[in-house]
């Protein structure tokens, strides 16, 4: 036993252990040689010890000398040790996520706090790694000021996952239209407020009129909104919505406990605000006699077995330009959307004008190509002409179970792969706001696996 022990602490035996584990798991996995500079600190810790010399053991008479210094050194060496451990846990194994909206209810509900592995899919590398610790974009006590430098920016790169996106998986990603934001109301999409001018004012008056009005700003992909839906359909697939129900490549969507629509509800007497929440209505609106509620499949047979209740339908959307790819004219709707095919890397796709405003975003803002239509229709990427178009990437389809409150890809379209944060795994908290502690903990939520 004693030759084991002295072998371990042979100060070449740590080095050689540790260097190995450290280039496995920094270097190879992340496959950013940069990173081997950390070698010879990793040797001078076990080795040759100069820092430790120079630094450590003055550090430690200091400490012997004032007992304020010591105090001041171990909470400074205890901040630091904590916030490089709990960001390298950030970047690699998971996150924190909190509910904000209802766009997933009933599946997900407001004030649940969300593990979110980083591991199943793969942990991205940060594309700037330069940033305040625990911050996502904005400083604390500030609307406007960044929290990160673009000093140093990094290209997309994944790290191998434990398997792929699943059709129905829950899945938090970075908002893809949040690549530019009003900084001074960032609670709206840019691209919908720009269309508003535009509308009202003309392309070049409108974006001059926006620019005076707003702090208009850009982010890198890391450091964009973090949105939470169902992808619904994967790179390769067609998707369509009929009437409401998701159908991929010809086959309707499997069946969703949570999924709920807008029902629109006729009664002979009003609801009693007791009924209302034994049906676990959260939201609804109405006058006494016509309410408009979001509902289960499940709930809204309750509601029609009511006896006050004298008829409910479903609430259905007439085609509409507020939907992607904003075509310019009223062709699909949130309930009878497409067909439309999701990209996938690699496949080849011929370009129209037709088809031209399914994929422009994906062209210029998500793969970095100019992207002109000539006077006589010719599509010219990057100043040559293109009859067709090769995605560098995979894209996904994703929706809330919300599904008539909510801003999904029906409205902004693809997400890209290099969006996807990480898996949502289970609740491992959940407050109501509406209550008081402790009644406001919904027990029954806590540790419940996210489906």
């Amino acid at each position: 036993m004693g030759k084991i022990k002295a072998f371990f602490r042979n100060k070449w035996v740590g080095f050689t252990l540790a260097a190995l584990l450290y280039t496995l798991w920094f270097v190879v996995w992340t496959g950013n040689l940069w990173l081997l500079l950390g070698l010879p600190v990793i040797y001078d810790l076990y080795v040759s010890r100069l820092f430790y010399r120079y630094v450590w053991s003055r550090n430690r008479r200091m400490c012997e000398r004032s007992k304020t210094y010591k105090a001041v050194y171990e909470w400074v060496n205890a901040i630091v040790f904590a916030t490089v451990v709990a960001t390298l846990v950030h970047i690699f194994v998971f996150q924190m996520y909190v509910i904000p909206t209802s766009s997933m209810e009933k599946s997900l509900l407001v004030g649940d706090y969300l593990y979110v592995s980083k591991v199943t899919y793969g942990p991205q590398m940060p594309n700037t790694p330069l940033s305040f610790p625990f911050v996502h974009h904005t400083m604390p006590f500030s609307e406007t000021r960044k929290s990160y430098s673009e000093a140093i920016k990094w290209p997309y790169h994944r790290l191998k996952g434990l398997r792929r996106i699943a059709r129905n998986d829950v899945v938090v990603f970075n908002f893809p239209a949040g690549d530019t934001v009003l900084l001074e109301n960032q609670a709206v999409t840019y691209y919908d407020v720009l269309r508003g001018y535009e509308e009202s004012f003309g392309a070049a008056e409108g974006r001059k009129r926006l620019a005076e009005k707003y702090t208009v700003a850009s982010r890198p992909v890391d450091k964009r909104e973090n949105y939470i839906k169902r992808c619904v359909a994967l790179p390769g697939d067609s998707l369509e919505v009929r009437d409401g129900q998701v159908y991929v490549n010809g086959t309707a969507q499997e069946p969703i406990p949570g999924v709920q629509y807008t029902y629109l509800v006729q009664t002979s007497e009003p609801f009693t605000q007791y009924a209302i929440d034994n049906l676990g209505v959260t939201e609804y609106s109405g006058n006494g006699s016509s309410y408009y509620m979001a509902l289960t499949a499940e709930a809204a047979e309750k509601v029609r077995a009511l006896k006050n209740v004298i008829s409910i339908r479903r609430y259905v959307y007439t085609p509409n330009d507020d939907v992607f790819p904003q075509w310019g004219e009223a062709r699909w709707s949130q309930d009878n959307y497409g067909p439309v095919w999701i990209p996938a890397r690699g496949a080849t796709v011929r370009l129209t004008t037709e088809n031209l405003p399914l994929y422009r975003r994906i062209i210029e803002a998500y793969e970095g190509h100019t992207l002109k239509v000539a006077d006589d229709g010719t599509i010219l990427i990057d100043g040559m002409p293109a009859a067709e178009y090769t995605f560098a990437m995979d894209y996904y389809w994703m929706m809330g179970d919300n599904r008539h409150n909510s801003a999904d890809s029906r409205f902004w379209g693809f997400v890209p792969e290099d969006h996807i944060v990480g898996k949502a795994s289970f609740v491992w908290l959940s407050l109501d706001a509406s209550k008081r502690f402790p009644a406001n903990i919904r027990w029954e939520r806590i540790f419940k696996k996210v489906r």
